[in-house]
């Protein structure tokens, strides 16, 4: 019986990796991170809770304050204030993305502005390529802008 094992598993592997979806190039990839963070940030301009809460992944953590926020419930409680008001309090930007070779896992960064339109800091944030071909958040932690002497 095991002689027969190679012969049935072999032509069940081929077929797996001739189905496999081409993996998309880096620039490709980083287009779609940008494009999603960009989305991501839209939600607070247009002041959408309830879309802004679709990007977090069930597992994110959040860095705010003191300790970290872990999980997509407990960030969404935690930022839903800032949707309360008719005007955005922040907006932010991506301004730099990089995306693993794996095509898994990608970093955006860039500028948070107040409703002034000044720089008053920066955040960085890791998406992870999940099931269906969806970029959603799993780590993001922003940081004041330092004073340059």
């Amino acid at each position: 019986m095991t002689r027969w094992r190679f012969p049935i598993l072999l032509p069940c592997a081929l077929a797996a990796t001739a189905c496999a979806p081409p993996r998309l190039d880096n620039a490709e990839l980083e287009r779609q991170v940008r494009e999603t963070e960009g989305a991501f940030a839209r939600t607070m301009a247009d002041r959408d809770y309830s879309e802004f809460t679709t990007f977090l992944a069930d597992e994110a953590i959040f860095f705010s304050g003191d300790e970290p926020i872990r999980g997509k419930e407990a960030i969404a409680a935690d930022w839903k204030p800032f949707f309360d008001s008719p005007a955005a309090p922040f907006s932010w930007t991506p301004e730099r993305v990089q995306v693993l070779d794996s095509g898994t896992l990608a970093l955006s960064s860039g500028p948070v502005f107040n409703p002034q339109g000044d720089c008053v800091a920066t955040f960085t944030s890791i998406w992870r390529l999940e099931a269906a071909g969806q970029w959603r958040i799993i780590f993001d932690k922003g940081a004041p802008v330092c004073a340059r002497p």
